[in-house]
């Protein structure tokens, strides 16, 4: 015979019900009032909407100034984590949220979402997915028992849900989803992918449709609107935006939230000198001639003519407006040097505060981009009412990327010019133009001068520059005495040979933190003798020596190095040549003798014949459960290769 339930225990349960349905003022009040052992009781025991409405409906604490509610009297918080345990075990471990309601009702709202994609993706759905119906089994988890009736529920309706707990969010994804009220046989579907991010009023659509409707684009405004009502759209990532009927409902969407946006982005988008003005000045608030976009990014997308011979009117009144402009990002857009000139022109008049750019990856032949600086130059140099001294832009710019732009000898002595007139430069990235001896000639003089500036550029890279070692150690020579000072550089895929390796060795010596020279052809003898130039303490963070055929004397360079580097944690010494045998006994010595807490050391890249127990020694040295040293896969385990014609 089963036990009886306690009489705290059925009063429990009914306090439980009622919370569940319509709950007055006095039976709250009530309840906030019983002793804290019976709260503990109850909260112990309340399933999440029940807990919800506890939670949501907490009385101020009228001893406390700032009226904080009476939370911190009872673990709600530890509450919300039981209930998450409960239904979702298995993700447990990957979190660490500060809050578990929350996360609770995010991650409820996710599995709604997913089990309607389900339901509107089948063939025969006929229909609108806010009036797709919850299983009973989600139902269940949070405490609709008994309301089964879905016919007469609104609360089985995934709007509901949408309504309820949609102000939770901080992150959500929607995939292949037809808007909320679009017929699914009328209308194509609107695939919003990647992520719909919201945090107690702000999120970022993400759509990947090529050709979305126009109608659909209007279904994006209810969306907006009845998903998420009590959000408001702060980042927007728009993707394949193309079509006029697009770029309209885009508009609206912009308009209407245009006071809380702070960060637009395009990506595989067709700009058209239209679409380029509509969107930017839909933007504008014109009852204070300003917006409030603080990042602007334009990614791997084609602008139409005349959007390649100049700058559109649209983003120039944009730039001119943009205040409160930190960031702005015009990648793999195959601009021409006109537009890119044009750009730097309108920088130097406005008073926006950006302090990134990144113009990388606008390398096109078609547009013979390279020239732009030296063309900008000129005309500044002509006597152009231009002044350097007018715009803010440039004093203010922290990060410059100018990586893969067809740049040459001479645009890198018009941007030497440029750089003086910013003087908080920290980053910059002219890596993958062919700039060669003459080019980092021309820059030298700028960190000449420069070494008195503060805080001067702390990360430099000049990847792939088709480089001689003569300019190299020239610059190494400067950037080793460089007040700045420098504390990333990168000069991979230069091939430098071993004749810049006594540069490197001084330039070991500063605070340099952050090297890659990977790919410079260093050899057996750069490594030798970069060992051998080692004296003292380095302060070495991060270093990339792979793909440079040093053979055993990249093994005794590591040993060197990691005796030396008392921060050291990550060391890619990929495809070098190394031979097993000797090689690996040398490295191990290396890490019981390492001074410092190296968490990776990548030797991938190696073909070598070994067996696990020829590589046991490695086994004591981990990182977080990981081991430290990242091995090639023994040629012995490869499948064997059918040569067979």
């Amino acid at each position: 015979m089963a036990e009886a339930p306690s009489l705290v225990s059925v009063c429990m349960d009914a306090l439980s019900h009622q919370l569940l349905h319509e709950c007055d003022d006095l039976l709250l009040s009530s309840i906030y009032h019983l002793p804290s052992h019976l709260l503990d009781t109850l909260i112990t025991r309340l399933p999440p909407l029940a807990l919800r409405t506890f939670h949501l409906h907490l009385p101020f604490d009228h001893h406390s100034t700032k009226k904080r509610k009476r939370a911190r009297e009872w673990n709600l918080n530890s509450a919300w984590q039981s209930l998450f345990q409960q239904r979702w075990p298995h993700r447990l471990h990957r979190i660490h949220p500060t809050d578990w309601q929350q996360l609770y009702w995010e991650t409820h709202l996710q599995d709604c979402l997913d089990q309607a994609a389900e339901v509107a993706l089948i063939p025969s759905f006929v229909g609108y997915i806010g009036d797709i119906r919850i299983s009973d089994s989600i139902l269940k988890s949070i405490g609709f028992v008994g309301n089964s009736s879905h016919s007469t529920c609104d609360q089985s309706k995934l709007s509901y849900h949408c309504l309820q707990f949609g102000s939770q969010l901080s992150y959500l994804k929607l995939h292949n989803l037809v808007p909320l009220g679009a017929s699914s046989n009328l209308l194509p579907s609107l695939r919003l992918s990647e992520t719909l991010s919201c945090n107690y009023g702000h999120y970022i659509f993400i759509w990947s449709n090529a050709y979305v409707a126009f109608t659909s684009l209007q279904q994006v405004l209810t969306i907006t609107s009845v998903l998420l009502r009590e959000c408001k759209l702060q980042s927007l990532v728009l993707r394949c935006i193309r079509s006029r009927g697009q770029i309209d409902g885009l508009c609206k969407l912009i308009a209407q939230h245009r006071s809380t946006l702070t960060s637009l982005e395009f990506v595989h988008c067709t700009l058209s000198l239209d679409f380029i003005n509509a969107i930017f000045g839909s933007l504008i608030i014109e009852s204070v001639q300003k917006h409030g976009i603080q990042h602007l990014s334009i990614i791997a997308s084609s602008f139409l003519e005349p959007c390649t011979v100049s700058l559109p009117s649209g983003l120039v009144s944009f730039l001119s407006l943009g205040r409160s402009l930190c960031s702005l990002k015009l990648s793999d857009n195959h601009h021409g040097r006109t537009f890119a000139k044009d750009l730097f022109v309108t920088l130097l008049n406005v008073s926006s505060g950006i302090s990134v750019l990144d113009l990388s990856g606008n390398k096109c032949t078609c547009f013979k981009i390279a020239g732009w600086l030296s063309d900008f130059n000129r005309k500044f140099l002509s006597g152009s009412h231009l002044s350097f001294g007018n715009g803010k832009s440039l004093k203010l710019l922290r990060v410059l990327n100018l990586r893969e732009n067809n740049l040459g000898k001479d645009d890198i002595e018009s941007l030497r010019y440029a750089l003086e007139h910013a003087p908080n430069l920290e980053e910059l990235d002219i890596s993958d133009n062919s700039i060669e001896f003459e080019g980092i000639r021309n820059l030298i003089p700028y960190f000449v001068g420069a070494s008195e500036m503060s805080p001067g550029i702390t990360c430099l890279k000049l990847e792939n520059c088709d480089l001689s070692y003569v300019g190299m150690n020239h610059l190494l020579h400067v950037l080793s005495t460089y007040k700045g000072p420098l504390k990333s550089l990168s000069i991979a895929d230069n091939y430098l040979g071993s004749q810049v390796a006594s540069a490197l060795g001084k330039l070991l010596s500063s605070p340099i933190e952050v090297l890659d020279i990977s790919g410079i052809g260093l050899g057996s003898c750069g490594f030798q003798e970069l060992q051998n130039l080692i004296k003292e303490e380095l302060k070495l963070v991060k270093i990339n020596i792979s793909k440079n055929r040093g053979g055993i004397e990249t093994a005794k360079f590591l040993f060197k190095l990691l005796s030396r580097a008392p921060q050291l944690v990550d060391v890619n010494a990929a495809s070098n040549l190394m031979p097993i045998e000797d090689s690996l006994t040398i490295i191990c010595s290396a890490l019981k003798f390492a001074k410092g807490n190296v968490q990776c050391i990548d030797l991938t890249g190696h073909i070598w014949d070994y067996k696990p127990e020829d590589v046991s020694s490695f086994t004591e040295f981990v990182y977080n459960g990981l081991p430290i040293v990242v091995l090639p896969p023994s040629s012995t385990s490869a499948a064997p290769q059918d040569h067979d014609p």
